[in-house]
């Protein structure tokens, strides 16, 4: 599909990768409704790209009546490509971390881009060619110590790209699943930072997630991992998990350290996260 020809309706916009989704594409040539829980930054974000983003929303896309909301908005829009941008990842050792972060991790990550492709598969259905891109992570290939929580909604996420594609592989839709890996943003907590600088770990900005998946809509790639050595070592996880056993055993001293509560002399919160899709 050519970006002039996308009507998208983009979550998580308010920040990070969205907001930077939204300004790659806009100045591509799309036509955008960008929606969020905060009405400011979305505000901001239209006067900035105008016309390119005719509307904004407030809509929380975890509750039936946010994602009802979309869906008007998405008819009235005559939107043909979904991208599903919003997330959380916590960050913490998983018997640290209360049933409410852990609930919430999979509400806002996994349950929310699973119902809104359900509620939107009936507007997308109505255009002649139409996309669905589910922001997923690196640590939804690889399960890594201290977001255990967040790999698993991750692991869902894909899990569901790649079945929603094959189950829509003979109609007008394609399904397309983009896993940045670190990226750094305004959310990324300065454990995470220094936990990745002792690891090696590089990150991406925001604007090259973003052209990622501009690069996904344009060329209808089933799937794209960002960084060379995380696809290796998630093609490495794939085949012998036991070799990504022994190497993260070996990281595990440092990954503890910087996720353990005492790391800041407080226990994490709920806005201790690292902004891979957010």
């Amino acid at each position: 599909m050519k970006v002039t020809e996308a009507r998208i309706i983009l979550t998580g916009a308010a920040g990070g990768i969205g907001s930077a989704v939204a300004q790659r594409l806009a100045n591509a040539g799309a036509t955008l409704l960008v929606t969020d829980l905060r009405q400011e930054p979305l505000d901001r974000l239209a006067l900035e790209l105008a016309p390119a983003v005719p509307r904004t929303l407030v809509a929380d896309v975890g509750s039936e009546s946010g994602r009802a909301a979309l869906v008007a908005a998405a008819r009235e829009l005559r939107a043909n490509v979904l991208i599903n941008a919003a997330g959380i990842n916590p960050f913490g050792l998983f018997e640290e971390q209360t049933a409410a972060e852990i609930g919430k991790a999979f509400a806002i990550n996994a349950i929310a881009p699973i119902l809104l492709c359900h509620a939107l598969l009936p507007v997308l259905r109505e255009r002649p060619r139409a996309q669905i891109v589910n922001v997923g992570s690196t640590f939804g290939s690889i399960g890594f110590p201290g977001f255990a929580a967040y790999s698993a909604s991750k692991f869902a996420v894909r899990g569901f790209s790649e079945a929603l594609r094959r189950e829509l592989s003979d109609t007008a839709i394609r399904v397309h699943y983009v896993a940045p890996r670190a990226t750094r943003t305004a959310l990324a907590t300065d454990r995470v930072r220094a936990m990745n600088a002792e690891l090696g770990v590089g990150m991406d900005s925001p604007q090259t997630v973003a052209a990622a998946i501009e690069r996904v809509i344009c060329e209808e790639r089933s799937e794209l991992l960002l960084g060379t050595p995380e696809r290796l070592f998630a093609k490495l996880n794939a085949l012998l998990p036991s070799l990504v056993d022994r190497s993260l055993r070996r990281q595990l001293t440092v990954i503890r350290r910087h996720a353990a509560p005492t790391a800041t002399a407080r226990a994490p919160t709920p806005t201790d996260v690292l902004s891979i899709n957010a």
